[in-house]
């Protein structure tokens, strides 16, 4: 109820101390107001209280609170209607390019590296509602699974759409880049983005990752490179049983992370290594942070003056003390 009302001058409200003085005052002069007349006895007299008498009291209490009125006026409370809009003064594009080959199913990252990446990338997805992105899909080749666009939901339902065997197996890393620089080439944004990652080496692909690399860098686009799979061995997938269930043997995991290095240090990016479901996270909540959107925030206030009525109700009070203590009450002044 009073979470939009605040006083103008809160510092007049001290003032209203004198309420209480006013009232003790009152209390120790009272007898001296009323004249007296000693008598020795009252046995002669019908003693009758006049209600007129009782209510003159109501006189002073009439002042009182008007006094205490014109106090909260001169605190000027008032409503505070807040009003906000936001624009948007550097949009960022992003281009998502994700590595969907066999070996993205390795379960060194539970439930394996594909499934965990898609959670990870929707909760990137969801912190960033002023940027448009898009996502790239590769492997042996690639594709754009999504342009880039500001609708959140299409982009959250094409990531969770990504699954292996899609496209040819193997690492086209140069491939990847490739499209995903080829998606924001022709943005207009201040600034363009590609989150490029791989858990594996660039095998396949007629686009050479360095070339990809100076493309990136011609079009002013910073690349982050992730690597993703643990230190040492991992479970990867190596054929199928007789029900087509992926059969799994620990491997080696191989990584090119100096070609991963080159490609972010070229376009002034940075290389991460996610080695488990908590490192991943974190990489994105990294790159999050690096990449801030400016907002430009304008805030409207409408002040409802509330001190106009306190004012009018206190002016009524006094005059109709006055008006009291003028007629009814005049033969007690």
């Amino acid at each position: 109820m009073f979470e939009n009302f605040e006083f103008m001058n809160p510092s007049y409200l001290w003032l209203l101390v004198i309420i209480p003085l006013l009232l003790v005052w009152k209390i120790f002069t009272r007898k001296k107001e009323r004249a007296t007349l000693k008598m020795g006895s009252l046995k002669g007299f019908q003693l009758e209280s006049s209600w007129l008498t009782k209510l003159y009291p109501i006189l002073f209490l009439l002042r009182v609170l008007a006094i205490a009125l014109l106090i909260v006026a001169l605190a000027r409370p008032r409503s505070v209607d807040v009003s906000t809009k936001r624009k948007v003064n550097k949009g960022i594009d992003i281009v998502m390019a994700i590595d969907v080959s066999a070996s993205m199913l390795a379960k060194d990252l539970k439930p394996n590296r594909l499934e965990a990446l898609k959670k990870v990338a929707t909760n990137f997805v969801n912190e960033r509602p002023n940027d448009r992105i898009g996502i790239v899909v590769y492997a042996g080749e690639s594709y754009t699974q999504t342009p880039i666009t500001s609708d959140k939901g299409i982009v959250n339902n094409s990531i969770q759409s990504i699954d292996w065997g899609q496209l040819d197996d193997g690492t086209a890393i140069g491939m990847g880049l490739g499209s995903a620089v080829n998606r924001l080439k022709d943005s207009k944004a201040k600034s363009k983005v590609i989150i490029l990652l791989t858990d594996g080496v660039n095998n396949s692909g007629f686009v050479d990752p360095k070339t990809a690399t100076e493309l990136a860098k011609n079009h002013g686009i910073k690349v982050y490179t992730i690597g993703i799979g643990t230190n040492g061995m991992a479970p990867f997938p190596y054929a199928r049983d007789a029900r087509g269930k992926l059969l799994f043997r620990n491997a080696p995991v191989e990584i090119d992370e100096a070609l991963l290095k080159f490609i972010a240090k070229e376009t002034d990016g940075a290389y991460f290594r996610a080695t488990n479901n908590s490192k991943l996270q974190a990489i994105y909540d990294e790159i999050n942070k690096l990449e801030k959107t400016e907002i430009e925030e304008f805030k409207y206030y409408n002040y409802d003056e509330k001190y106009r009525f306190l004012v009018i109700l206190a002016g009524i009070l006094i005059f109709f003390e006055m008006l009291l203590r003028f007629t009814v009450y005049k033969s007690f002044i």
